[in-house]
């Protein structure tokens, strides 16, 4: 058991190795000067050189990975005779850290991994994505609560009455479901339900968790306006987990001891509900925390439309200013957090069915 954790967690490592080297290289040679969008009409040859030499953004590309990756590191290597050093504290000499060895004018030091400061804003990036990740989990959990509850249902439905015309309408809507882009969908469900509906729904087309009080007593708790982002973001894994609940609950009451129990006069309903949908649940439990990482992942343009304060949000807004460190760290969070459910989704598997442990 211990030898399969050790490659799962080795897999997770080089994958996350390989994000970090192709974001950091990605947004190293995209056009766009951060300089000039950071002084924006002010900018003059002489500025925008201070400017990226303030960056970091003058060295040779290599040596910025490697102090990049330094910053990423939990065990780094810092410069005690230039506390500027591009190699670790270079904009923020705040950040706590623990000697472990001195190596003459160099430390090996243990440290939280660095994400470094946003250009436009000077805040940390991990910061921004601390102030960001509730919202989006939030409305990940929220779409997956909904998509597993109205998809059990539609899929046992379906499963219970196989070939009729509740059957039929099930599988269209599912088909429309999983090939409707999120974006589309988000514009769609936004114009329908608030602005066509308005007048019945009472629901806004943007609007975050907490809105701003009319009469300037501040904020308060608007739950409302996660509904239409919940419900876009919900469809694709809808669709998906009615038609895994049908396929698996038709399996299951084809079963011998679904016969056994029904010959033995057990009543249809507790059939049903004890003895198939117990058994059925096991792959669409599966399907579900493997939708729910993709919702965390993937909710970018779902807050985007419905302007959620959320990761996607951050991503754009740090797109559309060239704020490189905001989005690389983005990114790279998303990417830890889909490697590290991941890896214990493995695990998990390894430990209900040893033959797993053998792959």
């Amino acid at each position: 058991m211990l030898r399969f954790i050790g490659k799962r967690l080795l897999y997770g490592l080089l994958v996350l190795f390989g994000v970090v080297t192709l974001v950091f290289f990605l947004f190293n040679i995209l056009p766009g000067d951060p300089a000039r969008m950071m002084l924006g009409q002010r900018a003059d040859a002489e500025s925008i050189a201070l400017i990226n030499h303030d960056l970091g953004r003058d060295k040779p590309v290599g040596i910025q990975y490697v102090g990049y990756l330094n910053d990423l590191l939990p065990i780094s290597l810092h410069n005690n005779a230039d506390s500027s050093s591009y190699f670790y504290l270079a904009d923020d000499k705040y950040v706590p850290y623990t000697t472990l060895l001195r190596l003459g004018s160099t430390s090996l030091v243990l440290k939280a991994p660095y994400l470094r400061r946003s250009y436009q804003s000077q805040r940390r990036v991990s910061d921004i994505i601390a102030a960001a990740f509730p919202q989006t989990a939030l409305l990940a959990l929220v779409a997956m609560a909904f998509a597993l509850i109205v998809g059990i249902s539609l899929g046992i439905v379906a499963a219970l009455h196989k070939d009729s015309w509740i059957d039929r309408t099930t599988l269209v809507l599912s088909t429309l479901g999983m090939s409707l882009p999120s974006f589309f969908a988000a514009i769609l469900i936004a114009w329908l339900f608030a602005y066509v509906l308005a007048d019945w729904t009472h629901l806004n087309m943007f609007g975050n968790l907490y809105s701003v009080d009319d009469y300037g007593c501040g904020e308060y708790l608007d739950l409302k306006n996660l509904i239409l982002p919940a419900l876009t973001l919900g469809i694709r894994p809808l669709a998906t987990l009615t038609q895994l609940t049908k396929n698996s609950m038709l399996e299951a009451l084809s079963q011998d001891y679904i016969r056994t129990a029904r010959a033995k006069g057990i009543a249809w309903r507790r059939v049903v509900v004890h003895h198939a949908l117990r058994n059925a649940l096991n792959p669409v439990v599966t399907s579900a925390s493997g939708w729910l990482a993709s919702l965390l992942a993937g909710a970018v343009f779902v807050e985007y439309v419905f302007d959620w304060k959320g990761m996607g949000i951050v991503i754009v807004d740090g797109l559309e200013k060239y704020d490189f460190p905001v989005v690389m760290g983005t990114i790279l969070f998303i990417c830890i957090l889909l490697v590290v459910i991941n890896i214990l989704t493995d695990i998990l598997y390894g430990i209900l069915d040893p033959r797993v442990r053998v792959q």
